[in-house]
């Protein structure tokens, strides 16, 4: 049986993306992007739900976004869904979910 994890999403950068290079000449570039639905209420009001999300790219596409993104930018990414953890200052156990992009896009609104 054979599953699938694929993301896809538009939105704006939520700030400029940090680029982290390693030894080894591999490069992360990491940000946030806000996607928001716009919908009525049921007393017709217009009301609007933001989501954040956490993106990491490497490689080609890490060099991509440092050459490309800054925040603000209005892009399409897919990619995969994945979860890692980490101990914080205070030895409590952390849980982060990210989208690991293999395909970042610039766009613009009109798109």
């Amino acid at each position: 049986m054979n599953t699938t994890n694929k993301v896809q999403l538009t939105g704006n950068l939520g700030a400029n993306p940090e680029i982290k290079n390693f030894d080894n000449g591999n490069k992360v570039a990491r940000f946030s992007m806000a996607t928001k639905l716009e919908y009525k209420t049921k007393n017709g009001e217009k009301a609007e739900d933001t989501q954040w999300h956490y993106v990491s790219a490497w490689g080609k596409i890490a060099e991509q976004v440092e050459a490309d993104l800054k925040k603000g930018s209005y892009v399409s990414i897919e990619g995969r869904l994945t979860t890692r953890n980490y101990t914080d200052k205070n030895g409590q156990k952390k849980y982060i979910t990210e989208i690991i992009a293999n395909e970042v896009s610039l766009k613009n609104k009109e798109n």
